[in-house]
């Protein structure tokens, strides 16, 4: 295997970081709600920050498959998307460091990235590595937002009990490196926030707000929220109105919520699964209908969710 350091340049001038957190927010894996996304984007504007770290994005990269956009202007290419993947460092409320890692996920050589992550973070004396991401749930938006949380030890998810048993799901970079870096002996951890399935095509900020509230309780760091909250507030108005306005959609919901209540009182053969044979086999077509009412009710002049 080439030599993973070489995926990556790192600045001379680091600062003291102590004992940072490493947050890692890679794209290109389950998104629901564009959840990741907004608290990934939440934090490079809302704090400070600085690239400290660059990965050679050629050598992990397929671009075919992700192709970057080009803006052609008349008779000319006028711009270019350069995809990049970062290191950030960032301060908090209190001005402790920490760092972020935000890019795209690699589609490409997987275990000399993760080497070379886990060799940046002895290097920098990380004592601890949190990954975030969002997966669609049978869940209504009209119950409290849950998280699943993982870690490479029970102690550093106290407090969180499981919503699955066991599921085989496809890999991601992410969790890969929270694999390798249990295997290591070294403390990671991650959280899936749970988003109403009929609303994993919208952006949902609630999503975005509980992701870095878990980060915030399980770091110590303290994490802006307080945009976000105000932002979920606006969204948790529009959809229940729109919802009120449809019978279809205010079925979907009702259906779900029995549903989940009963999940919570441990009724057997309840599922919260998007894709669950459980109880309430047609959860997905009414979350459809949901969806595509929630589609054609766009304000006009607004944008398509990205």
């Amino acid at each position: 295997m080439p030599d993973p350091q070489d995926l990556y340049q790192l600045v001379d001038d680091l600062p003291e970081l102590g004992r940072p957190v490493l947050i890692q927010a890679l794209t290109g894996f389950v998104d629901a709600g564009a959840a990741g996304r907004l608290a990934r984007e939440h934090l490079l504007t809302s704090l400070s920050s600085r690239i400290i770290a660059t990965f050679e994005i050629d050598a992990l990269l397929d671009y075919r498959s992700r192709r970057p956009v080009m803006l052609f202007v008349e008779d000319r290419w006028e711009s270019y998307e350069e995809p990049s993947l970062a290191l950030h460092l960032l301060h908090d409320g209190s001005n402790t460091p920490f760092l972020l890692l935000s890019g795209p996920e690699p589609d490409l050589h997987w275990e000399r990235f993760t080497t070379a992550l886990i060799g940046l973070i002895d290097r920098l004396g990380v004592r601890l590595t949190v990954g975030f991401n969002s997966i669609p749930m049978a869940v209504p938006h009209t119950r409290p937002t849950g998280v699943t949380a993982h870690a490479t030890r029970r102690d550093l998810i106290a407090g969180y009990e499981p919503w699955l048993r066991r599921v085989q799901v496809p890999g991601a970079a992410g969790h890969l490196l929270e694999y390798r870096l249990g295997q290591a002996g070294r403390d990671a951890m991650g959280f899936a926030v749970h988003v109403p399935h009929y609303l994993a095509q919208s952006e949902y900020p609630a999503a975005a707000e509980r992701l870095l509230t878990a980060v915030s309780k399980a770091t110590g760091l303290l994490l802006p929220t307080e945009d976000l909250r105000k932002a979920a507030e606006l969204a948790r108005a529009e959809i229940d109105q729109q919802v009120a306005q449809a019978e279809e959609a205010a079925a979907v919901v009702h259906s779900l919520e029995q549903q989940y209540d009963a999940f919570v009182r441990g009724q057997s053969g309840a599922s919260l699964l998007a894709d669950s044979n459980g109880p309430l086999p047609t959860a997905d077509e009414l979350g459809a209908e949901l969806e595509r009412f929630l589609a054609e009710h766009t304000r006009p002049g607004e944008p398509p969710n990205q």
